[in-house]
Parts: structure tokens; C-alpha cells; sequence
């Protein structure tokens, strides 16, 4: 007699092992009773309270050809919660001349052994249910001391041994760089390629998509917020961006959504971020505007004054504002003295890898530990279609992997001192600097700029 097994787990705190211990089992009894395995069926992750689970439904399609008399279970409830379901599929199955049967649980033949699967179905749904609630409970308990609640991770975050979230200090840089860089005109392609570039994954741990990206954006933990269903704490969470840009974000969100454009600003507003408002506190952005002549005009304006009219503080001119600091810089940073000291501390620097190539051994890593598991299920005589799809993916995404660390060569990484000393004195000479040179003098010397009447005082970062 001809024989499948079906094998599910439902929850991701379940893991290979699971699997693993129920084909054992299953694959013990068939032996026992002279039934010849002809094919394994896994869902993994998947509840059985529902019949959308890929395997399960294969199975059920599979048994038409009528290849196999016996499914093959660990317990009825890996088949089904559903008191429905059970039925219905047992009953398509019969249709198609097999039946299900339990490697661990002795039904007996004749009407008691009906009433004995009807009850262990009927406890099923109930333990389902009861287990729902539980869940729930505590996962509004978890939510209440900010804790994970599992699922998918958020990109940005490691979790700690109290289920707390803590800065992962390698992603949470571009995450925040993201933001930036959306509030600053670049469109989602751009972030998906930036963060794409740098090895950074979803939280599914796949390669960053539109979807991927703009749920990134869109999350308010970046914000120190933790939200779980009707739970929401401030400062709940570490925060990688500020209230503001995070707002920000949100309000370009709001828009490319109702309109469907997407925009990339024009000029590059480098101040964004640094220029603060006097009056108010909030951050001055940048925009455009045309005058009544048809001018273009480009200039710096609270966020407040613009969205909530709560501020009156004057917009500023862009080119005036940003060459007023840029000066600044130049006479306070641009000794010979400071020039010494900078290369002095540039030097000092040894680091041994680019962030990037981290980034990419971490998951090869994790990537290697998945495959080296996948092996030994399969040395165990565990093996399935799923098996082998899942084995083939984790191969060919450590070849990838292997290739980028490759490209991330150290060489040059760390430049001579003299290749430094000529970079800084490039930065001197303001009038042949680019954007991306003035966004690296502001960001590295400039901590923040706040506008007070017509005056614009500048706190320099302490090197």
C-alpha cells in the first residue's frame, strides 16, 4: 500500500526541527505497517485553522491521480483545526481512495473509532481557539512592555535577549539616510537601488522592492513609536529619525499617493535637516516658488509656518543662506592648523572592513547556517520537492552573496594621508565645489544652523 505524509508547523518560533520530528515519526509507522512512502508534503509557518496552504492543496489535487491510499499525519491536527475542512477534504480524499491516518494517535475500527475522530477534531478547533486567545493576551501583554511580538523584523532593529528592540548600529545609518533622501526629493526607485547597493534586506529578508521601501518609510518606529494593534506607546522604541523628518516623509508620502507623480527635486537642498527655526524650533525646509514675473526663486522655510501657519518666521534665500554658512566653515575649519588635526584624526582611523562588505558576511552567515540544517534533513532521509526548491534558492543566493563580498574589495578603502589632505583642500576652494561636496562639508563640520530674526547662527561639531 502506497502512502504520503503531510508535516505542518504553524508559528515561526517553530522551526526545521519540527519538521523533521514529525516525518520521523511518520516515516517509523509506515514501516510498522508495511506502507510504502511515495511522497512528503511540508507546510511550514502556515495555521491549519484555513485551507490555503500550498502543500495541503497539492496534496489534495495530487490524490486524484490516485497514487497513494494513505495520508499519513503526526496527530489529526496537523491536517486540520477546522471542523469543515477536516471533513470536506477527508471526505474528497475517500472520493479518490485514501484516508487519513495518525502515525501517533490508535483509532480504533467501527462506530466508537468515528466518535474517538470526531472528538479529537472537535478538541482540535477548540485547543485552535483557546490557543487564539492566549495569543492574543499575550501579545497585547508583550505590546504593553514594548516587546516584539514576532513576525517579520524591522529593518533597522535587532531584538535583545528581553525581546526588546535595540539599533542594529550597521542598517540603522541607511535607514536613516533613506529618509533623507526621500525627504530631499529622491524617489523610492533611488532608495531601493541606495539600500539594494548596500546589501540591506527587507524584513523578510529579501532584496528591498518599491513595497519594501515604502513600508520602511512609512513606519512609525523609526520614530521611537511602538504600535501593536490598538497599543501605542511613545518612546517605546529606539528612534533613528527625528519627529520632524519622520512628518516629513509622511507628508510626501500623503501626496505621491493622491497624485501618483512621482517628484525629484530639482537642486540640491543641503541644509535640509541642519537649519533650524528660531522662533518655533522647527526644521527649515527647502522649496521653490515662481515670482510674479515668472522667476524661479529657491529658498529655505519652517515647517511650521508652511503647514500649520503656527510660525511667522521669514523664508531664506538659498543661495544666500548656504554660501553665509559655507563661509563660515571655510574661516573656522580651513586653517593650517585644522587641516593637520583633521588628517590626524582621519588617520587614526582603522577600520577594517566597509560597512557593506559586514553587512553581506552577516547574512552569508546566516545563509551558510540555513543550508548546512537543510543538509542533514536531507542526510535524514528528508526530502521533498519543497525541500529541494528551498535547498536550491539558499545556493544560489550564498553564490550571490559570495560575489558581492568579492566586489567589496578592501583595496583602497583606506586612502593615504596625502590623498586626504588633497581632498580636504578641495573642500577649501568653495568656488569649485559641487552639491556633493557641499552636503559632505555641512554634514561633517555644521551640527545645526538656527535662523533668529535675519541672523543665522551656526554651532560647529566638535572634531
Amino acid at each position: 500500500m502506497n502512502a504520503v505524509i503531510y508535516a505542518r508547523y504553524s508559528c515561526d518560533n517553530q522551526r526545521e526541527e519540527s519538521i523533521e520530528g514529525q516525518i520521523r515519526e511518520c516515516t517509523e509507522f509506515a514501516e510498522k505497517k508495511g506502507f510504502t512512502v511515495v511522497g512528503t508534503y511540508i507546510d511550514r509557518a502556515m495555521s491549519a485553522k484555513t485551507d490555503n496552504r500550498p502543500e495541503f492543496r497539492r496534496m489534495i489535487e495530487d490524490s486524484a491521480r490516485r497514487e497513494f491510499e494513505r495520508v499519513i499525519v503526526w496527530r489529526f491536527d496537523r491536517f486540520s483545526r477546522n471542523r469543515f475542512d477536516s471533513a470536506n477534504y477527508k471526505h474528497i480524499l475517500r472520493k479518490n481512495g485514501a484516508e487519513v491516518i495518525s502515525a501517533t494517535e490508535v483509532i480504533p475500527d467501527g462506530a466508537e473509532g468515528i466518535l474517538l475522530e470526531a472528538l479529537l477534531e472537535g478538541f482540535a478547533e477548540y485547543y485552535s481557539a483557546e490557543l487564539s486567545e492566549k495569543v492574543k493576551r499575550g501579545m497585547t501583554e508583550n505590546a504593553l512592555k514594548c516587546q516584539y511580538n514576532g513576525g517579520a523584523g524591522t529593518i533597522g532593529y535587532n531584538i535583545d535577549e528581553n525581546k526588546h528592540y535595540v539599533i542594529d548600529e550597521l542598517v540603522a545609518p541607511f535607514v536613516k539616510n533613506a529618509f533623507l533622501m526621500y525627504s530631499e526629493g529622491c524617489t523610492i526607485a533611488e532608495i531601493v537601488q541606495y539600500l539594494n547597493d548596500n546589501g540591506i534586506l527587507s524584513a523578510q529578508g529579501k532584496p528591498m522592492a518599491r513595497t519594501s521601501a515604502t513600508a520602511m518609510l512609512s513606519n512609525c518606529k523609526y520614530k521611537g513609536v511602538y504600535k501593536y494593534a490598538d497599543v501605542e506607546i511613545p518612546d517605546g522604541v529606539p528612534r533613528i529619525v527625528s519627529d520632524e523628518l519622520f512628518e516629513i516623509v509622511q507628508e510626501r508620502l500623503r501626496k505621491n499617493k493622491e497624485s501618483k507623480a512621482r517628484f525629484k527635486a530639482a537642486e540640491e537642498y543641503f541644509l535640509s535637516g541642519k537649519l533650524i527655526c528660531g522662533e518655533c524650533g522647527g526644521l527649515m525646509l527647502g522649496e521653490c516658488g515662481k515670482g510674479h514675473n515668472g522667476t524661479r526663486y529657491s529658498y529655505y522655510r519652517c515647517i511650521n509656518a508652511k503647514k500649520n501657519k503656527i510660525c511667522h518666521t521669514k523664508g531664506l534665500r538659498k543661495e544666500e543662506t548656504e554660501e553665509e554658512i559655507i563661509s563660515a566653515v571655510e574661516e573656522q575649519v580651513f586653517t593650517d592648523e585644522m587641516i593637520d588635526h583633521l588628517v590626524d584624526k582621519v588617520m587614526e582611523i582603522k577600520p577594517d572592513k566597509p560597512t557593506s562588505k559586514l553587512i553581506f558576511e552577516n547574512q552569508l552567515s546566516e545563509v551558510s547556517s540555513q543550508i548546512e540544517n537543510l543538509v542533514k534533513a536531507v542526510q535524514m532521509g528528508i526530502v521533498s520537492d519543497t525541500t529541494k526548491a528551498h535547498l536550491a534558492e539558499l545556493e544560489q543566493r550564498r553564490s550571490e552573496l559570495e560575489k558581492r563580498i568579492k566586489e567589496c574589495s578592501d583595496e583602497g578603502f583606506m586612502p593615504t594621508r596625502d590623498e586626504v589632505v588633497e581632498y580636504i583642500r578641495r573642500l577649501r576652494v568653495y568656488g569649485n565645489m559641487n552639491d556633493e561636496l557641499k552636503r559632505v562639508l555641512v554634514d561633517v563640520f555644521v551640527e545645526e544652523a538656527t535662523v533668529e530674526d535675519d541672523d543665522v547662527k551656526i554651532c560647529m561639531r566638535k572634531i
